[in-house]
């Protein structure tokens, strides 16, 4: 007597290769409006940025090539030397103190804070607008009539002149983005330590790990994901501090907050050397891009110590 087993049907292969293809079509029909976007919004002006570096252009005649030039005179502009060297300065004050804090007040949102309201004031001044937070910033330390010089009177402190001190106003230039950043920077911070798995804590507790030695040993380490994403992405946002500057200050006084950002926007739309200004504005590029790869490198940022 003759049996037959049922086998099952497998799909022709024409059908899977249908399948696929309308699968990559409906991917790139998502896909396509950001596509569209990146490529007229950032690439397209990116490519076009770096033609008109090797240009001489005024913006009120037609670029005219010439070269390196640009690049040439970049190089031995004292004050490009020097704005490069204000922005240093500004990223070394600005990124160390803004991590820490944004850490610390995770940990207390994480262990002590519990109140929804209190982390939302702490991330609120992120709400504000660069523009806004300057603003109210320059009238409370108004040398003469800011309410914090009035405070340091009434406590028989010496008035200060903070944004009109050429050794205070990048500092306070900088405390200020602190300020407004400090909240968001603990948001993502808090959120690495939910991923943290509480039994790695109840465990060292067992082993009689004190709060400080879990600090240390557990949560840092783990926190190494989130604080590669925090210190690149605050180090790009901090070589392109404009905002803070161009209210406050006006790069100055005496070009003791003149960032590179602002020196491009002052040859770009005050000088109108708008192909000199792009030069500089591929070299700041080029120096964000080294750092980004060389922070990933050091951090390890492909690694995750929870595996």
């Amino acid at each position: 007597m003759n049996t037959t087993e049922a086998t099952p049907e497998t799909p022709a292969r024409g059908t899977v290769n249908r399948s696929a293809r309308l699968e990559a079509l409906t991917g790139l029909a998502f896909i396509l409006p950001a596509l569209i976007g990146f490529v007229l919004f950032y690439m397209y002006p990116a490519l076009r940025g770096l033609w008109i570096s090797f240009t001489d252009w005024n913006m009120l005649r037609e670029p005219t090539f010439v070269g390196i030039e640009n690049y040439r005179q970049v190089f031995q502009d004292e004050k490009f030397w020097n704005a490069l060297w204000i922005t240093f300065k500004y990223v070394l004050l600005n990124i160390p103190i803004q991590t820490i804090l944004g850490i610390l007040l995770a940990v207390a949102m994480d262990r002590v804070v519990k109140s929804t309201v209190i982390r939302g004031l702490m991330i609120l001044p992120y709400l504000l607008s660069n523009v806004l937070v300057a603003l109210v910033f320059l009238w409370l330390l108004d040398p003469s009539l800011g309410i914090v010089n009035a405070g340091l009177q009434a406590l028989g402190l010496p008035k200060q002149d903070f944004f009109a001190s050429t050794d205070q106003a990048l500092p306070t230039v900088a405390f200020v983005n602190i300020w407004r950043h400090a909240g968001f920077t603990a948001l993502l911070f808090y959120a690495g330590l939910q991923s943290i798995p509480r039994s790695v804590y109840e465990a060292a507790k067992i082993d009689g790990a004190s709060e400080g030695q879990m600090f240390w040993r557990i949560t840092l380490p783990l926190l190494r994901p989130v604080t590669v994403f925090v210190v690149v992405t605050s180090i790009i946002g901090s070589f392109q501090i404009f905002d803070t500057v161009a209210v406050a200050t006006n790069g100055g006084p005496a070009d003791a907050t003149k960032v590179l950002v602002y020196y491009i926007y002052e040859n770009a739309f005050a000088f109108f050397k708008m192909g000199y200004a792009t030069a500089m504005s591929m070299i700041l590029f080029a120096i964000i891009l080294i750092f980004t790869v060389l922070q990933l490198k050091f951090f390890r940022a492909d690694q995750s110590d929870l595996a």
